[in-house]
Formats: structure tokens, sequence, C-alpha cells
């Protein structure tokens, strides 16, 4: 009953205000012992993927901690695993303001904010200085101010310096909000940048004695034909894991709302049907290869159902936890758990 009311009051505020000013709450209960009553208990669904084992399959998606300030306030809502980010090799400021936007009546958001973040070594220094000891994704992206021919270096750049702090990494070419980023999606481009990325893997595994896995994060708006290719490339090029998928640029559904023709991508629930549809697709094509992380438009036990269904071994969690507040993490996990035991009878 709690999360409506300050839901309300928050939504008064602009979207980004907002979204700072929660995120300062909770780390102030977190650290006055009170992170774990806004959520309850998480129960335990163990489930290895990459390689990991996860205490459960619920995961918090990259772009609600970028700079990985707000870690231990967030693992006290009881996520089986957190990535954060995105981050780029350098600071950067984002795109103007306003750049969030909420639509309330589609329980959906927009969001061109351009990878704003710190940078990556203010990053590790968050990292360093967390509680945290459970599974940590850290996403990297390429600095807007890099051609687009120079990003691949902007990625093992980055690559190489969350290494060693990293649980896993995640490489998001599929942002709408850098200039040109997609452009890396095309089958040419792909293939060398994996190329490229698995090589550095390879010599950073043995420079640090430890292999950290590699994840890819797609857009939804792919047509088969492109999943076709994305899905070869990423088994020739021995991929750990893709998650599927990032925002659309669809405005379907939405077009005659409030801040629904704002440039950006949409996320929540609008994204959910083609989110859900890509998993499906490259589960097939794929065929149990690597596994797959399900994001966009979870909000209750049948979203969960539906991702799990559909192929993914993981999910992710984002803009329903603006709309439905901490308590979807343990309604997730408890999906996760009833869908589990469905499949185990």
């Amino acid at each position: 009953m709690v999360y409506p009311l300050l839901r309300t009051l928050m939504f008064t505020l602009p979207a980004e205000t907002a979204h700072r000013l929660s995120l300062g709450m909770l780390d102030s209960l977190e650290a006055m012992g009170f992170g774990r009553v806004l959520s309850g208990h998480s129960p335990a669904n163990p489930v290895r993927v990459m390689g990991l084992d996860f205490p459960n399959p619920v995961g918090l998606a990259a772009g609600l901690d970028k700079n990985g300030d707000h870690i231990d306030g967030l693992a006290a809502l009881g996520f089986g695993f957190l990535e954060i980010g995105t981050v780029t090799p350098r600071p950067q400021s984002g795109n103007p303001k306003p750049r969030l936007f909420r639509l309330p009546s589609a329980e959906g958001i927009i969001n061109r904010m351009g990878f704003n973040n710190d940078g990556v070594d203010a990053l590790i220094e968050n990292v360093k200085h967390s509680h945290y000891g459970g599974i940590l994704g850290i996403n990297i992206g390429k600095n807007a101010d890099t051609p687009i021919e120079k990003a691949t270096d902007d990625y093992v750049i980055g690559l190489t310096k969350v290494y060693q702090y990293a649980s896993y990494v995640t490489v998001n070419i599929s942002s709408p909000n850098t200039k040109n980023l997609r452009q890396l999606q095309q089958a040419d481009e792909f293939g060398a940048l994996l190329s490229t990325l698995k090589a550095t893997q390879r010599q950073l595994a043995d420079q640090h004695g430890r292999y950290v896995p590699l994840a890819i994060k797609i857009a939804p708006d792919l047509e088969l034909p492109q999943l076709i290719e994305m899905a070869d490339l990423l088994k020739r090029h021995q991929m750990d894991a893709v998650i599927a998928t990032n925002t659309t640029l669809s405005r379907i559904g939405v077009e005659h709302l409030k801040h629904g023709a704002e440039a950006g991508g949409l996320s929540g629930a609008p994204v959910r049907r083609k989110s859900t549809q890509v998993i499906r697709e490259l589960s097939k094509l794929l065929a149990g290869e690597l596994p797959i992380i399900g994001v966009g438009g979870i909000f209750g036990a049948d979203d969960v159902e539906e991702k799990l269904a559909a192929g993914a071994s993981l999910i992710q969690l984002y803009s329903g936890l603006v709309y439905r507040g901490p308590t979807l993490v343990k309604e997730a996990v408890e999906a996760s758990l009833a869908y589990t035991r469905s499949k185990q009878r």
C-alpha cells in the first residue's frame, strides 16, 4: 500500500528528478537496515546460466543504475543478479534534458538519455566500495563522440577495464539514443565486433585466470532475416548469452498519448509483445547453444511466465519497478519458481 502513494507523489515530479530521489531513498533505507522491508523476502530458485550460479533468475536491467551508485540498496530488494551501466570509456553528459518521459496510461517510458554516465573509472570505484557479493553484470557502450568505425575500440576499452570486477559483461549495441549505434547490429559489423570481443575476452581470461561471460544486448525492432544472421554469428563467435531486448522505436499504441511522439526508446508494457516474440524466435534459432536473458514489459507473474515459456533462462526488470514498485521483485521470483516447478511435474 505504501508504494502506490509514493508513486503518486513521485509522478508529480519530472521523471529524471523522481528517479534520482527514489534511488536516494532506497539507499537511505538500506543503510538503516530496512531495504528488505520494501520488497519482502524472495524465495530461493537457483539456476545455473553462463556457468554462473544465480540464487534466482530475476535481475535488474541496465539503465536504472548507470554508475553503480546504488548497488547495495538495489541488492536489498531480493534480485538474483544486478546489471549496472551502460558505462562508456569517458564520462559524458548524455542528451539535453528533458529526456525521460512517463506514459502512465500505457505503463510505458520513453527515454533518450544518451548513455549519460560518469565514465568507466568512476563505476569501477563504486563497485569496489559496494558490499554486494552477488552476481554483477556490467553493461558497456561507446562514447557519443567516438566515430562508429572506431566503436570497437571503445568496447575493448570498456571490456578490459571492467573485466576483473564483473560476473559477466553486456555489450550494448542496441540503444537508439546514440547516433548510428544500431548500425553495429548489421551482419558485417556485428561479426567483426564479436570476433574482436571474443579475442579480447580470451586474452583477459588468460591474464586474470578467470573466464567472464559476454552477453550481447539487441533491439526488439529486428526482422526475422536479421535475427537469423545474428543468431548464426552469436553461435559462430561463441558468445555466452544474448539479452532480448532493449527499447523500441515503435510508437504503435502510444502515438496518441501525451509524450507518445517523443524521440527515444520506448520501454515498459508497450514493448512486452515485441520482446517476447524476439525471444521466441531466438530460442528456435539458437537451439539451446546460448541462453537468452529476457527483458521488456514484465509487470507481474503472467509476464514472467510468458518470457520463460518463450525461451528465456533469466529475466530482468526495469520499467515494471517504476509502475509496480519493489514488491514486483518478490512476485517475479515466486512466479519463476512456480514455472520451474510446473516444468518439473
